[in-house]
């Protein structure tokens, strides 16, 4: 089967093509002996079934900066029988210039000038007919989104495959970006502004203030429809009342006294109903605690950071952040993998590959693992604190902000490793796509159903069944001297910490039904060990598979160190002023 390998910068359009071209019929996969994936799948030229693959988006092949782009080479030397370079028509010379490392390869070559349409809005004109005779290649105009002129992509492909390229003259870098000047120059009708009316989102004024009222309203957002909809939807639904607050007029009986009800009539016997409707019973906790707790955050959360993807902010944040960053050993580029740490710290360390150096994937890695609360967590904390206090809550993320430029000075003191110059491309901004939005959000949400709250469901069975058999109490015993003496915590705390090994989110949900039990002051100190506590498994076993066991047995230790370390010193704090107040 013949193949044609896909190229071009990162956040192109080549996916949206790969999506067109493929269809449903497409996998994910690793390439050989590295932990950088890309997708493949077939498509069909002319009743001939081709094998297309999507390299990862890069900016040089010629000297490769990260794993992603010496894997990109490594897919050029492997000689695809064609390449279909999509060229970003708003990034042109950066795109040129990696088309042209690719030509160089002698392999045949199509090029597909994507976002047209917004170079045409913004009144920037390539001539494509002089681009390309300037290349010597065909050159497309495309709109990946919408599919526009991908049928005439197809067509040339069928044409170039099988051509056989003759002797291509390499150049050295200063030669080639000079024949990328003179390419634009010739085809180039109307230069285009470098970041137009939105450029002052970049600089420090006013760009500082306007992400923290961003992050604001993101917040506000979160817990305050997160909130609506555990209130006036989830929980009436599950506890029984009327949805709304009233508005729909009638009752719902709740799926939980409904559930009681069932259990009690099925059996009788005490240690079996313990299990499933007890103070764990995971047809009770193992319903509302992921779903009426947690889900109404995760909608929120994920709704709100797809806006701000979509729209195109992210990358100017990363811009506006990158010489605060390189203060404490990392650069802009460093700040997608940590925001994607607030959705799940499994994607983020995994996202850590496009970084430019070993130094920069472990210190990212070791802070999301660390201070980096997840979307669950973050909505156990909004349960656990917001409703309760919240000034509590926000001091928990101003913990978390303090320790993350902690970590990062630390980290990059004791590792000599320099870091890399910081290069990233500014997309332009655009109004977000409801149907686009929307599947993402879903997709998320189906995400964290399968990954996040049905392994959270599995946890709180088997906390149920060792509590039924006493299993929980007697290591609750174990841990009472620190639990009670350095936390101040009650012995009942125990069982969270033991919990959280499982899910993290579970060190901070069970304090829930304690709020009798404790003061403002124990909610903080368990949500202080909450943050920093140990990683889920499936964290640690990322963690092992992206860098090696000997990594993730450090960052456990050092989190579980933490989490002990600063609860107890603030507990310790606390009933110290108490005495002497």
């Amino acid at each position: 089967m013949r193949s044609v390998l896909m190229m071009g910068l990162p956040n192109v359009g080549k996916s949206a093509v790969f999506n067109r071209f493929t269809g449903l019929d497409a996998m994910v996969s690793n390439y050989s002996g590295t932990t950088v994936s890309y997708a493949e799948g077939t498509f069909d030229i002319e009743g001939e079934t081709v094998l297309l693959r999507d390299a990862p988006g890069i900016y040089n092949i010629k000297h490769p900066n990260d794993e992603a782009e010496r894997v990109a080479a490594k897919m050029l030397d492997d000689r695809p029988d064609a390449v279909l370079f999509v060229l970003d028509a708003l990034n042109l010379e950066s795109s040129l210039n990696l088309l042209l490392q690719v030509m160089e390869a002698g392999i045949p070559t199509v090029v597909a000038l994507n976002r047209t349409d917004l170079m045409r809005s913004r009144g920037i004109k390539i001539d494509h007919v002089r681009l390309q005779r300037a290349l010597g290649v065909p050159v497309v105009p495309t709109v990946a989104l919408s599919g526009d002129s991908l049928d005439l992509v197809r067509y040339a492909l069928s044409r170039e495959l099988g051509k056989t390229i003759e002797a291509v003259d390499k150049k050295d870098d200063a030669a080639r970006w000079e024949r990328v000047e003179s390419i634009k120059r010739a085809t180039l009708k109307a230069l285009p502004e470098s970041n137009g009316r939105m450029d002052f989102l970049i600089r420090p004024f006013p760009g500082i203030p306007i992400a923290l009222g961003v992050l604001v309203l993101l917040f506000a957002f979160v817990i305050g429809v997160g909130m609506g909809l555990r209130q006036y939807l989830l929980l009436p639904l599950f506890e029984g009342g009327q949805l709304f607050g009233g508005l729909i007029p009638f009752t719902i009986p709740g799926l939980f006294p409904f559930i009681e009800r069932s259990v009690e009539a099925l059996t009788d016997h005490a240690g079996l109903q313990g299990v499933l409707i007890g103070e764990y019973g995971f047809l009770i906790k193992g319903i509302e605690w992921p779903f009426a707790l947690v889900l109404p955050y995760v909608i929120t959360f994920y709704t709100g950071i797809s806006i701000l993807e979509d729209v195109g902010y992210l990358p100017r944040v990363a811009v506006l952040l990158d010489g605060v960053l390189k203060k404490i050993g990392l650069n802009g580029s460093s700040i997608i993998p940590m925001l994607l740490g607030y959705g799940c710290g499994i994607p983020a360390i995994m996202s850590t590959r496009t970084l430019q150096s070993r130094k920069q994937r472990i210190m990212v890695a070791t802070i999301v693992s660390l201070a980096i609360p997840c979307v669950a967590q973050m909505g156990a904390f909004i349960s656990l604190l917001a409703e309760r206090s919240l000034l509590a809550f926000i001091g928990i993320f101003l913990v978390s902000i303090v320790a993350i430029v902690l970590a990062g000075l630390v980290m990059d003191r004791y590792q000599k490793q320099k870091t890399p110059f910081t290069l990233m491309e500014i997309p332009p901004l655009l109004a977000p796509k409801p149907s686009i939005l929307s599947k993402k959000v879903l997709f998320r949400i189906k995400h964290f159903v399968r990954d996040g709250a049905m392994p959270m469901v599995i946890a709180i069975a088997a906390a149920a069944l060792l509590y039924e058999l006493g299993t929980l109490e007697a290591a609750g015993r174990a841990l009472s001297p620190v639990v009670t003496g350095w936390l101040n915590l009650p012995e009942e705390a125990s069982t969270p910490l033991l919990m959280g090994i499982v899910r993290r989110e579970l060190t901070v949900l069970p304090f829930i039904d304690m709020a009798d039990m404790l003061s403002t002051a124990q909610f903080f100190t368990a949500a202080l060990v909450a943050l920093f506590y140990v990683p889920c498994i499936a964290m640690i076993a990322t963690l092992s598979k992206e860098f090696s066991i000997r990594t993730a047995a450090g960052i456990l230790l050092l989190t579980t160190f933490t989490a002990f370390l600063v609860g107890g010193l603030f507990a310790q704090l606390h009933a110290l002023l108490s005495m002497t107040l």
